[in-house]
């Protein structure tokens, strides 16, 4: 599935949009409560409207818009389309009864990003899973869950992988530590198949993979994993993904980007390098 696919950018356009309202709302000098008695909202639902956290009325764009004195009728239309287009549902929103709110707007953003870089410390990341290790590591993680729930979410992380191989596929940098590695799930044949898939999608010209090594000692991530996504519309700054137990933070300040820019920077130079990856993974494939 590409970007293009109806619905697959969703959350990328509910962010442009809501970046572009309050680019808008500032320029005149409107507060988010002002903003908010036009369209019958809070000025809380107009700060989750701006940061794209929600999904917009047609009417209430039309309305903001003539608030803030947008009278030319070709920007007008563009960004109502852009509304129209915000509220399309993406293809994983078929998997609403085993996927967290939460985490539906990282698939989206993830599903429109054009360069992914992530560093994992316990687990392969997600779009690096082989399916055996996916369905161990799911099973981890909900313990109490029925088979077909689990399924489901196979199936979605094995959907969300499609894009990696398809047209117009993103860049992949996964930066994993060898913890992640060395921790047996599933069993020594679920993690020999583990190391086999990621040797085969160290191939793919646009996913590089490297290892953060034992001996290296301490390291710029140890605060843990991350996440940086960056978009191919230029309006759109990057965005940092953290995820915990309960739920998740999203960063785009600059200052907080660059933070983690530096550390992924750091991480990259002092990792094993793509080749020398490839070689460790085959030593753990024969240890194994």
């Amino acid at each position: 599935m590409t970007p293009e696919t109806p619905g697959s950018g969703s959350t990328v356009r509910r962010i442009l949009l809501g970046s572009q309202l309050r680019r808008l709302r500032e320029q005149k000098g409107v507060t988010r409560q002002d903003a908010g008695y036009v369209i019958r909202a809070s000025e809380s639902k107009i700060s989750r409207l701006e940061l794209g956290r929600v999904s917009f009325k047609e009417r209430d764009v039309d309305d903001l818009l003539s608030l803030y004195g947008v009278s030319d009728k070709t920007e007008r239309e563009a960004l109502l389309q852009l509304a129209r287009e915000a509220n399309t549902p993406g293809w994983w929103h078929r998997y609403n009864d085993v996927l967290p709110g939460w985490f539906q707007t990282y698939v989206g953003l993830e599903e429109s990003a054009a360069l992914i870089r992530t560093y994992e410390l316990q687990f392969i990341p997600g779009l690096l899973q082989s399916e055996g290790y996916a369905r161990a590591v799911i099973r981890l993680g909900n313990a109490g869950a029925a088979e077909h729930e689990i399924d489901q979410r196979v199936e979605l992380r094995m959907q969300r992988q499609e894009r990696l191989t398809g047209a117009d596929a993103p860049r992949l940098w996964a930066v994993v530590d060898e913890g992640a590695l060395k921790r047996p799930i599933g069993g020594p044949e679920v993690m020999r198949g583990q190391f086999e898939h990621l040797i085969e999608m160290s191939k793919l010209s646009n996913v590089t993979i490297q290892i953060m090594p034992f001996r290296f000692g301490g390291h710029a991530a140890e605060g843990g994993a991350f996440t940086i996504l960056r978009f191919p519309e230029q309006d759109l700054p990057d965005v940092v993904y953290v995820e915990n137990l309960t739920g998740e933070m999203y960063l785009d300040k600059r200052d907080d980007v660059d933070t983690y820019l530096q550390a992924m920077e750091r991480l990259c130079v002092d990792s094993a390098t793509p080749e020398r990856t490839v070689e460790l993974l085959g030593d753990l494939l024969r240890e194994t």
